[in-house]
């Protein structure tokens, strides 16, 4: 750790964790929103979100009709950064629930993979909806079609022949990432291309060859922008 490192951690302590909070939401919107994988839910941060949104909206109910001016420029600004809370986590659980609906056997193999980690990749609710959704799909597939077939050919994950039938995002999709540390030599495999990448270089690499190392489901090290 260097004394730039430092700095940063003391910078860090300095700041409101309700700011703080806000940083990491729109980190994991904005990494969210460009991964081709679904990333780990992140519980302990959207908890806090959610329970100060609900505190604030119980403030502005209690406080609406007050007459006084004061009272109500501030209940503007409070409603103002409400709202910017209440955006980034719709919009961070739609860009889940997309993948969900897309890759949605991949993504509950996945997962149940992920049960004995620290970090699960989905959300109860989220599981729930995943396991509700799969649920209607086959029923809806099986009377429509799928009973016509052979049994052998009714599975929707079947991976017979060599050919999987489970849809699986493209890890080769090419990402913007910054480096927030020294990460060191990135091999692309696939490729003979090897490259340096050190704190503060901004790359456009494949996501398969630095997603162990990104924000959210690897080290830390480079975050997705």
């Amino acid at each position: 750790m260097d004394i730039d490192d430092l700095l940063a951690e003391v910078a860090v302590d300095a700041i409101p964790q309700e700011t703080r909070d806000l940083h990491e939401l729109t980190r994991c919107w904005v990494a969210e929103r460009v991964s081709p994988e679904i990333l780990p839910w992140p519980s302990e941060l959207v908890d806090r979100v959610l329970e100060r949104i609900r505190k604030q909206i119980e403030l502005v109910e209690d406080q609406t009709g007050n007459m006084d001016p004061k009272t109500s420029f501030k209940l503007i600004i409070i409603q103002t950064e409400l709202e910017r809370f209440k955006f980034l986590v719709r919009s961070f659980l739609r860009a889940r629930i997309k993948k969900i609906d897309t890759y949605p056997l991949h993504i509950k193999a996945l997962h149940n993979t992920s049960l004995d980690t620290p970090f699960p990749l989905l959300s109860p609710s989220e599981l729930q909806y995943l396991t509700s959704h799969q649920a209607l799909l086959s029923n809806h597939y099986s009377s429509s079609f799928l009973s016509q077939f052979p049994a052998s050919l009714q599975r929707l994950d079947d991976t017979a022949g060599g050919i999987s039938m489970v849809d699986r995002p493209d890890e080769d999709k090419a990402v913007f990432v910054r480096a927030l540390r020294d990460v060191g030599e990135i091999f692309v495999e696939g490729t003979d291309r090897r490259f340096e990448m050190k704190r503060g270089d901004v790359w456009v690499v494949r996501w398969s060859a630095v997603k162990r190392w990104c924000v959210g489901c690897g080290t830390g090290d480079v975050e997705l922008i």
